[in-house]
């Protein structure tokens, strides 16, 4: 603080003299200057944040993006604000550091917050510079990444704080879908500033140090009597495995920042652009020979579909997306042949892989960033049908449910199927069946597309013939394998068009690979309009 107000002394002096100052002179003060704004909050303040295991604003930016590529914008900024002292101290850069540069040389808009200033609260100057850096993206077609560790509003600064937060609420709706917007919590984000990373296509929370919550513990125990720790409100397993609010759990700031960098591999920069595309190093004619026998004979049997996708796609890479939530549904990304696709997968191991509210939530809002942001999307399905229960239909898995089917039939993008095991009544439709426009649907032979499971199905149509029988229980199991033969397959539905094609397991890399080289080039119209009004 002593050498701030020396500094501005000195401003006040130098604006006093003659205007012929050396050249020298006025280089050795803009050096000074922005030595000033690199030191950030000061040596113990650095030693502060260092001690509670998190990286300075401008470590996590050179970590995050290539060496030597970051611009900075508005390093020499500082607040205008008067009260409560606050005019005392005016550092450089305020609690922001904002720029350009790039990840694997591709351009990326990055803002991070300085917790080692005013605890990275967020003021007027610091507002401005955010929405500065967010319509350079904007223009420019390049993704924005944030930074978050912020004590939330600067209360010092009142209206006009929350006014920042409101500006920055506007550039996040106004971007999305057209510029991918990624969020990492690595520190606090609380009360009002949690609608921003909320809003953004990907929140990555650090384990230990990030915190979101919209009032804090002690604001919960007074309000409601409840006790509970931060890490238990608002941490980022928390986040990651309750609410579906994270995305990714990194371990640290390190490993946070280099799962950044990987997920851009997959997206985009823009609305307008294909993903990025690899030379492949997989063979596309390989054979998943291993999958001829993964589904087990038993019907109720589960299996991993972590390792159909594992078989499949290139060299077994998948990253996948919400790993914590809803796990009774997979979804991430992978590459086929070299070519970034979203994949969306029934997960048997879970819940027998049936369709929930949360599950149908995760997966429409992933399939919604792939067909903004031109990523094919690949089905893997196994669904015998939606959760049922009390628990559920209160919940409203009728509205929840729907999002999933509006999400996929909305889907512009090219679409491919493959039906594994169980594809049974409404939810075989909201899994991108062919009904809803699948390019491309495929059926393993142990397929079985029906309204519902052979029990469930003839004890309905053939309840009166079993209890007319002499045997029921043996007229049932008769029945229930003549059902069986006539219905528990893909041939029914493969003789009306409704799959393409009946596959071997084997095949259903090489086949997929065709699919899409075949789908490279689709182009798909939609009806004039402001938008559709999704079951929300």
């Amino acid at each position: 603080m002593v050498e701030q107000r020396a500094e501005d002394a000195g401003e006040s002096a130098a604006s006093g003299r003659s205007l012929e100052v050396p050249m020298s002179e006025r280089l050795e003060d803009l050096r000074r200057r922005k030595r000033s704004a690199l030191a950030l909050g000061g040596p113990k303040a650095v030693a502060r944040q260092h001690e509670r295991g998190k990286l300075t604003a401008r470590e996590r930016i050179e970590r995050l993006l290539d060496e030597g590529s970051f611009n900075e914008v508005d390093m020499l900024v500082r607040h205008r604000s008067r009260g409560f002292g606050i005019e005392e101290r005016r550092p450089y850069s305020d609690a922001v550091v904002t720029g350009w540069g790039t990840i694997v040389g591709r351009k990326v808009f990055v803002f991070a917050q300085d917790f080692t200033n005013f605890g990275g609260s967020l003021g007027e100057v610091m507002g401005e510079k955010i929405c500065k850096i967010m319509d350079l993206a904007l223009e420019t077609g390049a993704p924005v990444i944030g930074l978050n560790d912020s004590g939330g509003a600067r209360i010092q600064e009142g209206a006009v704080s929350l006014a920042g937060y409101g500006y920055i609420f506007d550039r996040n709706v106004r971007c999305s879908g057209v510029i991918p917007q990624i969020s990492a919590i690595m520190g606090p984000c609380a009360g009002g500033a949690v609608y921003s990373p909320a809003i953004t296509d990907f929140t990555f929370m650090v384990s230990d140090t990030a915190h979101m919550f919209i009032t804090g513990p002690d604001v919960i125990k007074t309000v409601t009597g409840e006790t509970v720790t931060q890490e238990q409100l608002g941490g980022a397993m928390t986040h990651a495995s309750r609410s579906g609010v994270a995305h990714f759990v990194a371990q640290d700031d390190d490993d946070c920042l280099e799962q950044i960098r990987y997920l851009m591999s997959f997206i985009p920069s823009n609305n307008f652009e294909s993903p990025p595309h690899y030379q492949p190093t997989d063979d596309p004619e390989r054979s998943c020979d291993e999958l001829d026998d993964i589904v087990p004979p038993s019907p109720n049997k589960p299996y991993d579909m972590h390792q159909v996708i594992g078989s499949v796609f290139d060299d077994g890479e998948f990253f996948e997306v919400h790993a914590h939530w809803a796990m009774n549904i997979i979804v991430g990304f992978a590459r086929l042949n070299g070519h970034a696709v979203g994949v969306v997968a029934n997960q048997p191991q879970v819940l027998a892989g049936t369709l929930d509210i949360e599950s149908s939530s995760k997966a429409a809002r992933f399939v919604r960033f792939c067909d903004a942001f031109n990523i094919p999307l690949i089905a893997f399905v196994d669904v015998p049908g939606f959760l049922p229960g009390t628990e559920q239909e209160y919940g409203g898995i009728i509205r929840h449910g729907a999002k999933l089917l509006y999400a996929f039939t909305e889907a512009t993008v090219p679409r491919l199927t493959v039906i594994t095991r169980k594809a049974y009544g409404g939810a075989y439709l909201v899994m991108n069946s062919k009904h809803i426009r699948a390019d491309l649907s495929l059926a393993w032979p142990t397929a079985e597309i029906a309204v519902m499971g052979a029990e469930g199905a003839v004890g309905i149509v053939q309840r009166r013939e079993i209890a007319a029988a002499e045997d029921p229980e043996a007229k049932r199991r008769e029945l229930v394998e003549d059902y069986v033969r006539r219905f528990s397959n893909p041939y029914v539905a493969a003789e009306r068009g409704y799959v393409d094609d009946v596959i071997e397991p084997n095949e259903t890399r090489r086949k997929l690979v065709a699919g899409l080289e075949m789908l490279r080039s689709k182009r798909e119209t939609i009806p004039q309009r402001k938008h559709g009004n999704m079951p929300l």
